[in-house]
């Protein structure tokens, strides 16, 4: 078990909105960390799934589902100025609970950027108002009014959230490796950040994932098995794709849509993300194919690693999701997609049954001299399980960070609304390290172009293999 080093003062109370595999998974490192009584921690969640685990702790527990109507009324009842709400949940808008403890002065997180049940992204016909593009720009809106300078960290888990942090720590060593000089070592604002990408010729970044843990128990006929929440993951694969845009991108994908409004630093395809596959590359597995599947980061990451005016930036990274599920995840995708994207009514998530198997997340760094550089964790089952219980590989990487992203806040209570980027990459990192196993950063020779036996390589993707048309499959 990973020892504990030092205990965080908090003196108000502690809302857990959601109590799937990722609540279960962070409440033993919350309690560990956190010099918190049990007795200011509660649980507010929209079944009874984790109640005995709740129990076990002597946390408070209440089953009551938050929608547009009643969460003011059932947040008010549990939280005053000064303390914590840490949202979990999916299908629960972040901007109206962010916006909520905004004006009472109650700190807050999420894992990631989510709407009303009812306002969901796969709304018919799609619109770029149904987009991850377009609800962020709603948070940002929210950000500019600058309702409370108290913190509201918005999409905090490990991706999105912790890539960021790798994407950062990745170009610290690329500085390194590549003898630049000391002044860009340490770059201390948005601008030098995106300066310093520039400068060492990053041009994409892929968050590359790829699960290999095994269930005892094959998956069977109508069931939908994952590592991690089944409707999250449910409602990710059924969105269209959506990708931060790069500046040394030559071509739009055919089915590809730009929108009209806000930062402009992102695209959209016209087919989900579970239809949508893309050559990736990680150190255990080599090259692979992933989904790309919509998620924030891939927008905020191209959006912070701007600089220039948003119609005609001077520099921009192209950023893409490639997901590589656990193989039962896999069958489960495929299975929606032949059930027309109608999810399966029996919906389980391994963690006991697992046997074998890791997970790796990490950032692809593409485009400098040393051609891709890949930085991030590599963490097994047998190293989770010894280091959190009720915890898979997958899983307590994503803990790890929302526990990093709660004592960050805590540390720092009056920042406003942050995204990632905005915070400490290496206070982060510190705190989440103990328990992401193995961090390692490896060079490769691969590009996309590698092995494409069946595709016809044009002269471009010849002088730039990064452009994302080498990535797309389908």
């Amino acid at each position: 078990m990973t020892s504990v080093q030092y205990k965080t003062a908090f003196k108000g109370r502690l809302l857990i909105v959601g109590f799937g595999c990722i609540g279960q998974g962070v409440l033993p490192l919350l309690l560990r960390h956190l010099d918190l009584p049990v007795d200011r921690i509660s649980v507010l969640a929209a079944d009874d799934s984790g109640r005995q685990i709740a129990r076990k702790f002597g946390i408070r527990f209440t089953v009551s589902l938050l929608t547009p109507v009643n969460f003011p009324e059932l947040l008010a009842q549990r939280l005053n100025q000064g303390d914590f709400l840490l949202n979990l949940a999916v299908n629960v808008s972040s901007v109206a609970l962010i916006e909520w403890c905004q004006s009472h002065g109650v700190l807050y997180l999420d894992t990631s950027l989510e709407p009303w049940k009812d306002e969901s992204f796969q709304a018919s016909p799609f619109t770029a108002q149904h987009s991850i593009y377009a609800l962020r720009e709603t948070l940002l809106n929210l950000l500019r009014r600058k309702v409370s300078i108290t913190t509201a960290v918005s999409g905090h888990g490990a991706n999105p959230g912790l890539v960021t942090h790798f994407v950062k720590q990745a170009l610290v060593n690329l500085v390194n490796d590549l003898d630049r000089p000391a002044a860009f070592r340490s770059p201390a604002s948005r601008q030098e950040w995106s300066m310093l990408a520039s400068d060492l010729g990053v041009t994409s970044i892929q968050i590359a994932e790829r699960d290999t843990q095994v269930d005892r128990q094959p998956k069977r006929p109508g069931e939908f098995v994952n590592t991690w929440s089944v409707p999250a993951f449910i409602n990710e694969s059924r969105q269209l794709s959506e990708l931060g845009w790069g500046t040394h991108e030559q071509a739009l994908p055919a089915s590809a849509s730009c929108h009209s409004f806000g930062c402009r630093c992102a695209i959209y395809l016209d087919q989900p993300g579970a239809l949508t596959r893309v050559q990736t590359w990680t150190p255990s597995g080599g090259p692979a194919e992933g989904y790309l599947i919509s998620h924030c980061e891939s927008i905020s990451i191209s959006d912070f690693f701007t600089f220039g005016s948003a119609e005609h930036p001077d520099y921009r990274p192209t950023v893409h999701f490639a997901y590589n599920p656990c193989s039962d995840g896999k069958s489960s995708l495929q299975e929606l997609s032949e059930r027309n994207w109608q999810p399966q009514t029996s919906q389980r998530v391994i963690n006991e049954e697992i046997i074998s198997g890791a997970e790796e997340l990490g950032v692809l760094m593409m485009g400098h001299s040393r051609g891709a550089y890949w930085y991030g964790s590599k963490l097994t089952i047998e190293d989770a399980r010894a280091s959190a219980p009720y915890n898979n590989a997958t899983t307590l990487q994503v803990a790890s960070a929302v526990l990093a992203g709660v004592i960050w806040a805590i540390e720092n209570p009056t920042c406003g609304i942050v995204e990632p980027s905005e915070m400490d990459f290496e206070r982060i990192l510190k705190i989440a390290s103990p328990y992401l196993g193995e961090i390692i950063g490896v060079y490769t020779d691969w590009t996309p172009n590698v092995g494409r036996k069946f595709a016809v390589i044009d002269q471009l993707e010849l002088f730039d293999p990064w452009q994302f048309r080498s990535f797309l499959l389908s």
